[in-house]
This record gives structure tokens, sequence and C-alpha cells, in this order.
């Protein structure tokens, strides 16, 4: 009995469970201070600055790199591309936690948590833009656990309910596909109302184009960078045809990121010219931009194709890291760094150590859940009772 006991504590203090213990814990803690005390307890927002990093990370970056789902899903179901099939459910998992937890973060940033349903089913604001964002990120994210529903149900044996819903494979995908390009890109339109806040290297009228095209480059990085994570912590739980595909699958995606990324350097470039904007690449906001669209978008898109044409598949998981970051970065840019670009530094934001403590919490709830569902569930492998053709 003792050695079972010994065996247990062994399994449980694992360096990731002491790590993500300690941040649940002050996440929760953070938390408490949140919801009693307000936001002034915890953050440095301002009337100036009424959006933070909880808005440029939890929620900018989250949907973006939670773009995987519907790309994936696009791909194999609608486009025929079955030799990707295998990547579709971790996809659609990490669509479906990403999604989750920005509507999960955004109860931190609204003055009043309880009435965040509230300008849809309440005060409907149909003209606005913000309004059209939430709506489709709520009926999206009721879409990707539609689709995400086959997973529990295999596990938990209700094949009725689960063959029902896997005959809706196809409308869904296309119902989820509508929403994402409808959503991504309004993200971008946001900002159009702000002329004179953003600078002029990141503001454009095509703004909800390049928000629209970046999530499509972040889909496809996400994809590749979650299956080589997975391939590394979770091979035991693959089976022949996951451990099979697995390389195609990051062949294609980044071949197809590699074209994207092209295509969105080129139509940055057009911008800059239509509008005239080279005399801003002389000051420091421009070199930044250069910085963001040398390193993050012309350097990864460069090595993608190499990664591609020499089947260099530990260049190409490298390069999916540096694709992200460039997204995270492209994100923070536009709704934080060069936001109240005009204003004094003593005026501009600068994050308190306790919101980027929500945020870290946030993303580790992500990550534990996503361990427990991939440890217990049919993700990277086939349920043994539904080997059927796809």
């Amino acid at each position: 009995m003792s050695d079972d006991v010994t065996t247990a504590e062994k399994t449980w203090k694992t360096p990731f469970n002491i790590i993500a213990g300690i941040i649940v814990i002050i996440g929760l803690f953070i938390t408490i201070l949140r919801f009693t005390g307000g936001l002034a307890t915890v953050t440095n927002l301002s009337d100036y600055n009424p959006w933070g990093i909880w808005i440029g990370f939890d929620l900018m970056c989250g949907v973006a790199l939670a773009a995987g789902g519907f790309v994936t899903s696009a791909a194999v179901y609608i486009f025929g591309m079955k030799r990707y099939h295998s990547a579709v459910r971790p996809a659609i998992l990490t669509g479906l936690l990403g999604y989750a937890l920005v509507v999960f973060a955004l109860h931190y940033d609204v003055g009043r948590p309880w009435r965040l349903p509230y300008p849809i089913f309440v005060q409907q604001g149909t003209t606005s833009v913000l309004f059209e964002v939430g709506l489709c990120v709520a009926l999206y994210l009721t879409v990707l656990f539609v689709e995400f529903s086959p997973v529990p149900m295999e596990w938990l044996g209700f094949k009725k309910a689960r063959n029902i819903v896997v005959k809706l494979t196809l409308v869904l995908t296309i119902f989820g596909v509508v929403l994402s390009t409808m959503h991504q890109s309004s993200l971008g339109a946001l900002f159009l109302i702000a002329p004179s806040k953003l600078h002029p290297l990141w503001y454009s009228p095509y703004i909800p184009i390049y928000f629209f095209i970046t999530a499509i480059i972040a889909g496809l990085s996400m994809v590749i960078f979650e299956s080589s994570l997975s391939y590394r912590y979770f091979k035991h739980k693959m089976d022949a045809t996951h451990l099979q595909e697995k390389n195609d699958v990051a062949l294609g995606f980044a071949k197809a990121a590699s074209y994207v990324m092209a295509g969105y350097f080129v139509i940055q470039v057009f911008g800059l010219s239509m509008e005239n904007k080279w005399h801003y690449l002389g000051t420091g906001y421009g070199i930044w931009y250069l910085v963001e669209l040398l390193g993050f978008v012309a350097l990864p898109c460069f090595l993608y194709a190499v990664g591609v044409r020499e089947k260099n598949l530990d260049l190409i998981k490298w390069t999916s890291g540096v694709a992200i970051l460039g997204i995270i970065l492209n994100r923070l840019n536009v709704s934080l760094i060069a936001f109240n670009w005009h204003l004094p530094s003593s005026e501009r934001y600068v994050p308190h150590w306790m919101e980027i403590g929500i945020s870290v919490f946030i993303v580790t709830i992500g990550v534990i859940v996503f361990r427990f569902v991939v440890t217990r569930m049919p993700i990277l492998y086939e349920h043994p009772e539904y080997r059927e053709v796809h």
C-alpha cells in the first residue's frame, strides 16, 4: 500500500504539475483581487488606454491563434485534402480551447462580467462592428463545440448521438468558415475608427484583409507547432495513421503558409506604395515595423520554403514558432504598441504584473485542459470502434 502511495506522489510531483499548480494558485489569488477590488486594483488601464494586454493578447492573439480549426477543417472537408485528416481533431480541440479561453478572458476585462451576453440578447447594437465580432465568436464557439462533440461521445460510448453529429460535419465546416472569415476580418475593422490613434504604418483601410490573411498564417503555423509538441509529449498516444501522416501535415501546411506569407508581404508593400508611407520607415516606429515585416513575415516565409524543398522537418517546426511570434507581435503592435503612439511616454500604457499574471494563468489553464483531453480521449488516435473510411 505504501509503495502505491509513493508511486502516486511521484506521478503528481512532476515539474509540469508543480509549475502549473503555482501559476493556478497565483492566478486564482489575482482573480479574487480583480473581482473584489475592481480593475484599478490589478491593472494599469485608464481612460486613455481602456484596452490593455487582456484585449491585445488574450483576445486579439487568442482568436488568431485559434484559427487552425477552420483552416484545417476547410482543407479536409471542403477542399478534399483527406491526407491531412489526422490533424483535424487536434486543430478543432485547439480552436475550441482558444475561443473558450477568449470568452473566459473577456470576463476579466468587462466592468460587469455577468453582462457579457447583453449586447447580443438584451441591447443589440447591430450597427457596431464589435456586435458582429461578439455574435460571430459566440456562434463559432458553438460550432466548434458541436464539431468537437463526437470525441467525448466516442469516449463515453454515445454511438447514436455521435453518428448524428458526424453527418453534419460538412454543414458545420462551411458555417464555421463563414463565421471565421467574418470575425477575423472584423477584428481588424475595429481599428478603422481610430485613424488618429493607430500609427500610419499599421493603420490601413485594408486592415480587415490583413487580419484575415494573418489569421490563416496563424492557423497553419499553429497546426504545425501543436503537431510537433504533441509528437514530442504524446507520441505514445498516436496510432499508426497519425504517425504516418504527421510529416505530410507539416510539409503541406508549411508550403501553404509560405505561399500565404509571400502574398501578405506583397500586399503590405503595395499598401505602403499606394498610401505613400515610405517616409515613416526612417523613424523609430518605421524600424520596428521593418522588424515585424522582414523578421517575422519575410524570414519565416523563406524558411518555410527552404524547409519544404529540403524536407527539413526540424526547420519547419522552429519556423512555425517564429511565425506564431510574428502573429503575436502584429496583434500587439496594432492594439497596444503602435496605438496611442502620439502620447508622451509618461501616459503610455504599460501592463501591470497582475495583468500579465492573469494572461499566463489563462494560457496555463488551456494547456492543462488540452493535456487532460489528449491523454484520455481519441484525439491523436482513431477510436477502435470507429475506424470507418473518411
